[in-house]
């Protein structure tokens, strides 16, 4: 059975965020995740997160390196006063011409500049993948459909098996919404990202499917858990919330969502 993290965008309010990790700690889950973005950042999120939890293990997913270079990240974590040895540091190419090869490249720059952490790669398309299992501590997948998400872990593990290396950790994001209006929140969600750039519109083109339909949109909160067991491909389900920024509605979703 997959582990499961808990996800929100970053820039969440403390006074929510460390009781939500407070929360989901308790209910079983592995990591708290923020995502990151030009108006808040992730790591200060994880921050709060660290505020309300012992032993969860806190990811971001993902630092773009156009937009934070190695050592800036390395000194943001230690002016955070964040415990490396609970970080999961998720890096992507950004809006690189060249997504592939910045990622090869900046592998041991990033090791050097950010140490006692696990690095963690984005990737979305197979080459990426298999970068991830040869080289990185794992691979973050985001808007993947089970089918999908099974393919993609192939490649993490041919990566690894080309690299003589055991195969890392495979974690992704699964976009999730409860109750009478989910299927509109998963739509609503998944439009704003299907044209939001290059990438992501290569990466539905690729998944095929049509549009609201990636992710987990449970109308009745019973049937979340069971949704979300069919990503048996990923040795941890982020489940991101979709939810307004208030504690009692975070908590409905990550209640519905929990382990079992």
């Amino acid at each position: 059975m997959s582990a499961r993290g808990f996800g929100v965008a970053a820039g969440l309010d403390p006074d929510v965020a460390t009781p939500l990790a407070a929360r989901c700690e308790e209910l079983g889950y592995t990591s708290m995740w923020a995502n990151d973005h030009p108006a808040a950042s992730g790591l200060e999120t994880l921050a709060a997160f660290a505020e309300g939890s012992a032993a969860l293990q806190l990811g971001v997913g993902v630092l773009a390196l156009d937009r934070h270079p190695p050592a800036a990240i390395d000194e943001q974590i230690d002016s955070l006063g964040l415990d490396r040895s609970r970080l999961l540091i998720g890096v992507g190419a950004g809006f690189s011409k060249k997504p592939l090869t910045t990622m090869r490249e900046a592998h041991d720059e990033l090791r050097e500049r950010i140490p006692g952490v696990k690095l963690i790669l984005a990737a979305m398309g197979p080459k990426m993948a298999a970068l991830a299992g040869g080289a990185y501590d794992g691979a973050f997948f985001n808007w993947v459909t089970p089918d999908y998400a099974a393919a993609a872990r192939g490649n993490v593990e041919r990566g690894a098996a080309e690299a003589g290396r055991e195969p890392p950790r495979v974690y992704g994001y699964v976009r999730t919404s409860v109750g009478a209006d989910a299927e509109t929140r998963l739509a609503k969600e998944e439009g704003f990202y299907r044209d939001l750039h290059d990438g992501y519109r290569k990466q539905f083109e690729r998944l095929g499917q049509p549009p609201g339909t990636v992710g987990v949109a449970a109308e009745n909160p019973d049937d979340a858990d069971g949704m979300l067991a069919a990503y048996a491909a990923l040795d941890t389900v982020v489940v991101r919330g979709l939810a307004s920024a208030r504690l009692e509605t975070m908590d409905r979703v990550a209640t519905a969502a929990a382990p079992r």
